[in-house]
């Protein structure tokens, strides 16, 4: 192998999220060797990375030594991560890894502590003037009361969810039962950690972004039509979208680039922000998933927008794309479906009606 050879890495392969970006990459036909890093051997292994690297969870105290070993082994040109937890711990260690001579395109820290800490974010964007459900945090049983007494939606009921890192809708519940809130709470270890929010439609969309120093590169726009198996969770939400549709909408768009704005005066790096519709029809910015491309990527990727090659030709050559328009660039309508063990299909809705009979 030639000494130049330019080489990439991505945490957490094998995993849904890290392989969309791999094979994102793999798809360019670039020369670059894509490689891939994990903590769980039987995700590992199915990783469609060219080398793959295992490495402890990147909570536990031995990952940096790992992590810094590795680099010092395959001195890998550029590092980008999938995962909330791995992108907090890089991002606290980032000097360590650039003084490698390794590329890290993300955002400083202190994004990065607000978007993965929702309370925060939600902090943010309120105070910036963007229309979001109430929260409060939940401390204590107090606040629990104080919360569905003026939170609650018509029925009563509040949106719980984790303050902390994580993503998936991780230990969400709206329930109008005080005794299970906290219940709930309680088998979660969740007080001082929680958040009780005003309950907002089903109906979602994200905007996934990539900006460099301030300056807007490319953003499009989604909508989330259902969650796999979302039937089968309290909350019915598990963070694994079953249907994604790619819109254009003025309003999106708006709220977007101000949620971005609202957490980084001078965007860098990627900026995925999830909205819910309220009963106004409004949507209000729930999170930013920061630093990291939403799961179904290779969703723009098939239909023609390879937002992680963009990614990694701006950190490693400084090239950026030559699009028709910045914002929503892909065609409104397009389908990625997905369902568990097959292959994920881009389709357009009259597919649909040409493929199937009806009775």
């Amino acid at each position: 192998m030639p000494d130049d050879q330019i080489k990439v890495i991505i945490g957490g392969a094998g995993g849904a999220p890290s392989e969309g970006v791999i094979n994102s990459l793999l798809r360019s036909g670039d020369p670059e060797l894509i490689y891939g890093m994990g903590s769980i051997p039987t995700d590992l292994v199915l990783s469609s990375a060219k080398k793959k690297f295992l490495v402890p969870i990147s909570s536990d105290p031995a990952y940096e030594k790992s992590l810094l070993t590795l680099l010092d082994n395959e001195k890998p040109n550029l590092l980008h991560f999938q995962n909330d937890l791995e992108i907090f711990e890089i991002s606290k260690m980032r000097e360590k890894i650039l003084e490698k001579g390794v590329t890290l395109y993300m955002p400083p820290h202190d994004v990065i502590d607000t978007c993965v800490h929702k309370y925060k974010s939600y902090l943010c964007f309120k105070n910036s003037g963007l229309k979001v459900p109430e929260n409060i945090f939940i401390n204590n049983s107090g606040d629990l009361k104080k919360a569905f007494s003026k939170l609650g939606s018509k029925d009563g009921k509040i949106w719980l969810r984790a303050s902390s890192i994580g993503g998936g809708g991780q230990g969400s519940l709206p329930t109008n039962d005080f005794s299970l809130a906290k219940g709930w709470i309680d088998h979660y270890h969740g007080w001082g950690a929680y958040i009780a929010s005003e309950m907002l439609t089903p109906d979602s969309a994200t905007s996934l972004s990539i900006w460099h120093n301030g300056k807007l590169i490319v953003a499009q726009s989604r909508k989330r039509e259902g969650w796999i198996h979302g039937n089968r969770t309290v909350s019915g939400v598990t963070g694994v979208t079953k249907v994604g549709r790619t819109i254009s909408c003025k309003t999106i768009d708006m709220v977007a680039m101000a949620s971005v704005k609202a957490v980084s005066p001078i965007p860098h790096g990627i900026y995925g922000v999830d909205m819910t519709y309220d009963s106004e029809g409004v949507p209000n910015p729930t999170e930013i998933n920061i630093s990291r491309f939403f799961t179904t990527i290779l969703f723009f990727t098939e239909a023609g927008l390879n937002m992680p090659k963009i990614f990694k030709d701006i950190a490693l050559y400084g090239k950026f794309p030559n699009l028709g328009r910045k914002i929503n660039p892909l065609p409104n309508g397009l389908l990625w479906l997905r369902s568990m063990d097959r292959k994920p299909e881009l389709k357009k809705q009259e597919d649909l009606q040409d493929e199937l009979i009806v009775y």
